[in-house]
């Protein structure tokens, strides 16, 4: 993947219940500034496997990379394989995992989620596992309340079912520890409590964090500009930092 821009490539990274698309709206503000644009999937299986799948797409592109995702996709790209281009990383409603922690028990961690209540019944999988996926009459409200209700009922319809043992899978150490991050999220979030979006984000000594009042756990769509916004600095802070050490993006 041949990035021509001098701007660095932005990959997104979506996460549980959501699929490529919900970042178009992220994308377009991105590509009128000139961004090259990657909304890889995520295959939703295990912490280790996506994570691997995501790599490959990021040592693929020539350049420097802000890495950006959301939901369970921060977990994903907390434990990417850095292959030297990656200069950022964006948690978008995003969990910041550290070493053996799990999506799940950073959702447990504080008070107010109520996604387990928004689930339908797990669907068996070989092996033992199961996929998970959020009702579509509990969509709106858990998920995209910030949405309009036919925005949020497309989403619920194309919406990506994930294995329980992803949103389970421990995580190994975290890129944060060595590359800048940026977080944004909504101070309605009611799949990853806002208490505990702060925390992760100050524990990985965010170098900004956008709050967005109002916003659901879909904030990229429900306020794309704003997520953009902030890509858009940390790719600039990339920059800056590339022109100091004395390299050409």
């Amino acid at each position: 993947m041949e990035n021509t821009a001098r701007k660095p490539t932005v990959v997104l990274v979506h996460g549980a219940f959501a699929e490529s698309a919900s970042w178009s709206g992220v994308i377009v503000e991105l590509q009128k500034r000139g961004y090259t644009t990657i909304a890889t999937p995520n295959p939703l299986r295990s912490v280790d496997g996506d994570a691997a799948t995501v790599s490959r797409v990021v040592a693929a592109v020539e350049g420097p990379v802000v890495l950006v995702g959301h939901s369970y996709g921060g977990q994903v790209i907390s434990n990417v394989k850095d292959s030297g281009n990656i200069k950022a990383l964006v948690y978008v409603a995003a969990f910041a995992p550290d070493e053996g922690e799990s999506g799940a028990s950073l959702a447990a961690k504080f008070p107010g989620s109520t996604l387990e209540q928004a689930l339908g019944q797990p669907i068996s999988l070989d092996g033992g596992d199961v996929d998970l996926w959020i009702r579509e009459d509990k969509f709106h409200t858990q998920f995209a309340a910030d949405m309009s209700e036919a925005d949020a009922a497309l989403m619920a319809a194309t919406q990506r079912h994930a294995a329980g043992s992803a949103l389970n899978g421990a995580s190994g150490q975290p890129l944060w520890k060595t590359i800048p991050s940026y977080f944004v999220y909504g101070d309605a979030d009611l799949c990853l409590p806002p208490k505990g979006l702060g925390w992760m984000a100050e524990r990985a000594e965010s170098r900004k964090t956008d709050v967005i009042a109002g916003a659901s756990h879909v904030v990229m769509a429900s306020n794309p500009l704003a997520v953009a916004n902030l890509i858009d600095e940390a790719a600039q802070s990339t920059d800056d930092l590339m022109h100091i050490e004395g390299i050409q993006p």
